[in-house]
């Protein structure tokens, strides 16, 4: 494995293999890596013959209470993990080679409506980071493929509909969670959690699955159903920040022509904020039978 730390070098080591017609896969992390991020990365060792993994902790998806300096950096350790996973170039570029003219003149990629809702209502501009850094490093990876993890959901729809609007040439592949014996999605973040909060975690992965199994036994009352939701998770200890039933294509209000359904969440225990979600394929035989659950 090569480790490269800028976009000409990457670009010259890269260049030999499409002139050899090797398809290139993409995965970009923020490092602090995980079984789920190594799941992605077998995933893009399917998928093409060269892999690239970048690891930048992004501040520019860092809102003013976010403690961008508290993010963990274990560079040695994702090494290593990249490395016994078979991955041919880790991308590790500085914020210099990202943002060389600074955040405050930086070129913004937006992608409206898709990213004012759910997360980014509570976490303003997060997405505009999200897709402007994804976008730039799309540019100089210039991959074939670039594979995330559906724990982040909509954060990948985001990145769908950028790509499709934007007329990128990148495949872009989720990859299901990959959840702890007790259910709980697999996430950075769960290592902020102490004894008690770790015990209590795997409830909202439970909680969704209630509410799919409802849905799927016919119960249409979405507004009652997030309702009953957030009073359990409350109840246990949980500061929920939203839970929510919405067309998996849009993240908008389910409506008639609805195909798949996602239910998200997302809340606190104590300081750490856990996301989640769960969806469910519509029977267009029958109002509410399902086809698939995911």
């Amino acid at each position: 494995m090569l480790t490269i730390d800028n976009t000409s070098g990457l670009r010259h080591a890269l260049q030999r293999h499409r002139d050899n017609g090797e398809r290139i896969a993409f995965v970009p992390t923020m490092g602090n890596l995980h079984e789920g991020h190594l799941q992605l990365v077998r995933r893009a060792r399917q998928l093409g013959e060269v892999v690239v993994v970048s690891i930048f902790v992004n501040p520019m998806q860092f809102g003013a209470n976010e403690d961008l300096d508290a993010y963990p950096r274990t560079m040695t350790a994702d090494r290593e993990k990249l490395f016994a996973e078979g991955t041919h170039y880790l991308f590790a570029p500085g914020v210099e080679d990202i943002y060389p003219e600074g955040l405050e003149v930086q070129t913004v990629v937006r992608v409206p409506d898709l990213s004012e809702t759910l997360c980014g209502s509570s976490r303003p501009g997060h997405f505009d980071g999200v897709a402007t850094v994804v976008s730039k490093l799309f540019n100089m990876v210039q991959p074939h493929v670039a594979v995330f993890g559906e724990k982040d959901f909509q954060q990948l729809s985001i990145i769908r509909k950028m790509v499709a609007d934007l007329c990128m040439p990148v495949d872009v592949v989720g990859v299901p969670t990959v959840r702890d014996e007790d259910g709980l999605a697999l996430s950075s973040r769960n290592l902020y959690l102490n004894e008690e909060q770790r015990a209590i975690a795997p409830l909202l992965h439970r909680t969704l699955l209630e509410s799919r199994k409802a849905i799927a036994c016919g119960f249409d009352n979405f507004l009652q159903l997030e309702s009953h939701a957030r009073m359990q998770l409350l109840q246990a200890g949980f500061i929920p920040d939203y839970y929510a039933v919405r067309d998996a294509r849009t993240l908008r209000a389910v409506v008639e022509n609805t195909e798949e359904i996602a239910i998200l969440a997302a809340a606190r225990l104590g300081s750490t904020r856990l996301i989640d979600n769960v969806r469910i394929t519509l029977n267009p035989a029958s109002d509410w039978g399902m086809l698939a659950t995911r």
